[in-house]
């Protein structure tokens, strides 16, 4: 038998897939370790994009609440990744089930796909079981407080429509469909230059919630370094590359 998490890799992607399904992919101790052991490899690997999935089901139940003494105050994160910055961009693929710990999982990544059969909510409220696992400050950067403070204090379901709405996620595909939707866009984000790409996500990310001047501070010392490959994309474009919206997303039609 295999372990809690599997890695595989599929293009320039990494995907990694929790497999529990007897616990609906809730996270126990081992599991923690797991998912920290596969990322520290997406980091070492030359994949540029992790995307996380757990199986039809859920994506994930949260912290395994027949094993939370396993689980502990790690500087990682109790769930093994979710203090962590990652280095490259991150897709969640979710259907089932993405609950308590696993909307924490979810919010960790970049961009969410979800499939028409996800859920979402913070059901831990109706434990006493706190979000720490990035929830708290995580949900209000993506929904706004106002929406995120309705998911934390009522505990309630949120269905995918509902969070497309929400803005929780990004894309909404039949299910079947979460994993192969993210892959699709990892590929996308992995043909684009990478320098200059991985500059300004770290600029959103690392940005978000400075004062304007000290985000452009940083937008400054991030992205001007890689000012001399959008100089080689623009003599590229001048050239004829790129015209009509080719090869952007969406531009064909």
């Amino acid at each position: 038998m295999g372990g809690p998490v599997s890695y595989t890799r599929s293009g320039h992607a990494a995907l990694v897939r929790l497999e529990r399904p007897e616990r609906r992919n809730a996270v126990d101790g081992p599991t923690a370790d797991a998912l920290h052991a596969a990322f520290a490899r997406f980091v070492a690997d030359d994949a540029r994009v992790l995307v996380l999935t757990g199986d039809a089901q859920a994506f994930c139940a949260g912290a395994d609440l027949k094993a939370l003494r396993t689980l502990h105050d790690r500087d990682e994160g109790p769930l093994g990744i979710t203090r962590l910055f990652s280095p490259k961009p991150t897709i969640a693929a979710v259907a089932g089930y993405c609950v308590a710990g696993g909307l924490e999982l979810a919010l960790w990544c970049d961009l969410r796909v979800a499939a028409t059969t996800a859920v979402f909510g913070c059901f831990e409220r109706r434990f006493g079981v706190p979000l720490v696992d990035g929830g708290t400050q995580r949900l209000p950067r993506v929904v706004g407080m106002g929406r995120a403070l309705e998911m934390m204090l009522l505990g309630r379901a949120v269905d995918a429509d509902e969070a497309l709405r929400f803005g929780l996620v990004n894309r909404v595909v039949p299910a079947g469909q979460e994993v192969a939707a993210a892959l699709e866009w990892a590929e996308l984000v992995a043909s684009f230059p990478q320098e200059t790409m991985l500059a300004d996500r770290e600029a959103a990310l690392r940005g978000f919630g400075l004062p304007l001047a000290d985000g452009l501070a940083l937008e400054r010392s991030l992205g001007w370094p890689t000012v001399t490959v959008g100089q080689r994309g623009a003599a590229r474009f001048a050239a004829g590359a790129g015209r009509g919206g080719t090869r952007v997303a969406g531009g064909e039609s």
